[in-house]
């Protein structure tokens, strides 16, 4: 028999590399698994260079990381002893967040930044994932930045004794790279808003979109996980130690965060606005100037246009110097319209 160490109910874990006694192959790992974390009751991560960990560490809980994007995933998630909630919720496709709690069993997904080869991105993903004392699953479609940066913080050394602690690290970290996000858009902000008098008003006007299109997607994101962390902290109060996360104190970061993307997205809307008006204010202008110039036109048109005429008795059309005075006439009518239009207001 190949070794195995029991994770919760009936899941059940293979060691890649451990052998049974007559040299039988263990059997193969979890599909689509990405990372596997065993931590000890001292709260230490254990894990091998190929997301192995240590059959002799028996205490503590298991972390399991999956690519649900592979459909044999799906399919063990489906033979696991889980809830049927839960297993639905991580073999869906939803795409809104929701946490919810079933027979001493937490399972929900949450907004996660996606993640490039190096560097955070402003993609929204949902890490979906399940606890229970014993076991943590979690679940993405595509890199997530807030769940990497946990594994990370894992093998560096840093200590989670249960897998509310987990959760707690993982939230931490998304509120973490929503501020960097942050930080770069107020600056951004501030470069657009000192470019806005002189600059080209196409990129400003870009540039504008963009950063209130970003601060609406984090918007949203962060005022639906608030207000799902409110709701748990009021509602799981009867859940064991192990699997009840820092939700308000978490949530009262994230409100704060939350109100700084708000003003960024009220700031940003102004600028537009202001730098529309600037765009109508550049358009009045040149409409008025274009009418400036049709008014002060029209007369001598209309002159052009007697002249023109195929008839009898036209003046100066016997004289050698008719067309010095018709040139002469269409001079005097533009200065008489333009005199009109300024003693009106017409023109400033």
């Amino acid at each position: 028999m190949p070794t195995v160490l029991p994770l919760a109910g009936d899941i059940r874990f293979s060691i890649p590399g451990a052998e049974a006694a007559g040299g039988e192959a263990a059997r193969p790992p979890v599909p689509g698994l990405i990372w596997a974390f065993r931590i000890g009751p001292d709260g230490a991560a254990h894990s091998g260079p190929d997301g192995t960990f240590t059959p002799e560490l028996h205490d503590g809980w298991t972390w399991l990381h999956l690519d649900l994007t592979d459909s044999r995933a799906l399919q063990w998630i489906g033979g696991t002893a889980l809830p049927p909630p839960a297993k639905t919720l991580l073999q869906a496709a939803d795409v809104y967040q929701q946490i919810h709690s079933l027979d001493g069993c937490v399972y929900g997904a949450i907004a996660d930044l996606g993640r490039d080869i190096d560097e955070i991105t402003e993609d929204i993903g949902l890490l979906r994932f399940v606890m229970t004392e014993h076991l943590v699953i979690t679940g993405r479609h595509q890199p997530l930045g807030a769940v990497d940066a946990a594994r990370r913080a894992l093998e560096s050394g840093h200590r989670v004794e249960s897998c509310a602690g987990l959760f707690d690290l993982i939230v931490h970290n998304v509120a973490e790279a929503i501020e960097a996000i942050a930080d770069d858009m107020v600056q951004a902000l501030d470069q657009l808003e000192e470019k806005l008098l002189t600059d080209d008003t196409d990129e400003l006007r870009q540039g504008l979109g963009r950063l209130r299109r970003s601060c609406v997607r984090l918007h949203r994101h962060l005022s639906g996980l608030r207000v799902l962390l409110h709701r748990f902290d009021r509602d799981g109060t009867e859940l064991a130690p192990r699997l009840r996360p820092c939700a308000g104190k978490l949530a009262q970061r994230l409100d704060g965060l939350d109100h700084s993307v708000v003003e960024m997205r009220e700031r940003s809307r102004l600028l537009q606005e202001e730098l529309h008006l600037q765009i109508e204010e550049q358009g009045n202008n040149s409409l008025r100037v274009l009418s400036v110039l049709t008014a002060l036109l029209l007369p001598p048109t209309l002159v052009t246009g007697m002249f023109g005429m195929n008839l009898h008795g036209l003046p100066f059309s016997e004289d050698g110097g008719g067309f010095r005075w018709a040139l002469v006439i269409m001079l005097l009518s533009s200065i008489v319209a333009y005199v009109v239009m300024k003693r009106f207001g017409l023109i400033r």
